[in-house]
């Protein structure tokens, strides 16, 4: 150990052995790679697995059975402290928080774990909650509204039509106005009659 070793931080890459500079290195003549044949030339390599032609060990195993690895369900997950980052009073939805950089997506389901603490109240919608994370929602006086895969919340359909408000709703006098004029012209047409 030298003074460089002890006040260097570490470094990133290190530094390529020296080969060929002498038996004494214990890296000279052959330099580590051996008498002949393929890995003693240069510019060889072996890919990944391979063990000098012998039956590879992923060609050895059996391979029976089934996985659910291709079929299971993946979320794009945040934690409630990193919700803080929104006010009180906000509908926090997985394209807000893609929005403020709080996760990258992974994919269109969320999922919302509790590490941390959440001090702000929310109306979180998400396609799953952990436990803890939907008590700490509750006990900072927000609401969870899990959604389904498309989604949607219990009840809500795709291109429903907008409930109509009382401005908007038909008046029930209209009918009744319009069968009064209407026996108020018959009348009127059998008294010109009668005359």
């Amino acid at each position: 150990m030298d003074l460089q070793t002890v006040t260097s931080k570490g470094k990133r890459y290190t530094r390529t052995r020296r080969v060929g500079r002498g038996t004494g290195s214990g890296r000279g003549k052959t330099c580590g790679r051996g008498h002949k044949g393929w890995g003693q030339r240069s510019g060889s390599s072996r890919r990944p697995g391979y063990e000098g032609g012998q039956m590879p060990i992923y060609r050895r195993v059996p391979k029976r059975g089934f996985t659910n690895a291709r079929f299971r369900v993946e979320y794009t997950v945040i934690n409630v402290e990193a919700l803080n980052a929104f006010d009180d009073g906000a509908v926090v939805d997985l394209a807000g928080i893609i929005e403020r950089g709080l996760t990258s997506l992974n994919t269109p389901l969320l999922k919302v774990l509790g590490n941390g603490e959440l001090t702000t109240k929310l109306t979180i919608r998400a396609q799953k909650f952990s436990a803890s994370a939907a008590t700490k929602v509750a006990a900072a006086g927000g609401t969870v509204v899990t959604l389904d895969s498309k989604g949607r919340a219990a009840g809500e359909e795709v291109g429903a039509a907008p409930q109509t408000t009382a401005a908007q709703a038909p008046s029930e006098e209209a009918p009744a106005a319009e069968e009064a004029t209407s026996e108020e012209s018959e009348s009127a047409g059998g008294e010109e009659a009668d005359s």
